[in-house]
């Protein structure tokens, strides 16, 4: 419900921009297409977890991170899967739920075909593996110090900016949205949303995806590497 109220809030705000500018379009979005952005925005709050995730970061702390090493199975995979269970039920009792009663309350936009919709379901993917490399790596900063949170929520916040989640990055100025759209962050939120409402469609919609797969294998090895170097000093009853 408070999901609800903030997207209706952050709608209003984006009607008085349109009536403002007397209806015309900004950096090619249309007035549907901006209230819809801010209403999936909202929904996808749970599916990345951009408010934050601290699972991880407080097995460590705790010493916990003991027992899940010597569990038979790939440590990042093992927590790959405990958040992907997390996503799809935020999805499914949260994110559509909210989405549908948002559209009750405005005309909003859906993919246009099923070729836009298949599309849409394989960047959502993308958002929130990168989403989950991203908060997996920052979460090991607790192997070398013993209290991560600050760093945690400092990862968190340039997360929630840099990916789009306030506004789309075609708001930004040219040359500080360009350079946004090359980070990480844009295929976390920004990159399903412009397929969600069509403003990235055919060619271009091809090449946000293929950006997104790009930094959901770096952040992959990225996290690996952070893990493998933070096992090694990991010291436990002596050993």
């Amino acid at each position: 419900i408070t999901n609800l109220f903030f997207g209706l809030l952050r709608a209003a705000v984006v009607i008085a921009l349109f009536d403002a500018r007397g209806g015309a379009p900004v950096a090619g979005y249309g007035l549907r297409e901006s209230v819809t952005f801010m209403g999936v925005a909202q929904a996808l709050i749970g599916w990345v977890a951009l408010w934050g995730w601290w699972d991880l970061l407080r097995s460590v702390k705790t010493g916990e991170i003991a027992n899940d090493l010597q569990r038979p199975v790939d440590f990042f995979w093992y927590w790959a899967a405990q958040d992907f269970g997390r996503a799809i039920s935020q999805l499914l009792m949260r994110g559509i739920p909210l989405l549908l009663a948002f559209g009750l309350a405005y005309p909003i936009v859906w993919p246009a075909d099923a070729g836009q919709a298949a599309l849409l379901g394989i960047s959502l993917g993308l958002a929130w593996f990168g989403s989950f490399a991203w908060r997996f790596m920052f979460s090991l900063v607790a192997f070398w110090t013993t209290d991560a949170m600050g760093v945690a929520r400092i990862a968190i916040f340039v997360q929630m900016f840099l990916a789009g989640f306030f506004l789309p990055i075609t708001f930004f100025p040219d040359a500080v949205g360009g350079i946004i759209r090359l980070l990480p962050f844009a295929g976390m939120v920004n990159t399903p949303i412009e397929i969600f409402v069509n403003v990235a469609r055919g060619p271009d919609a091809l090449a946000a995806v293929a950006l997104q797969t790009f930094w959901a294998a770096a952040l992959y090895l990225g996290a690996r590497l952070v893990l493998a170097a933070g096992i090694r000093r990991l010291t436990i009853l002596g050993g």
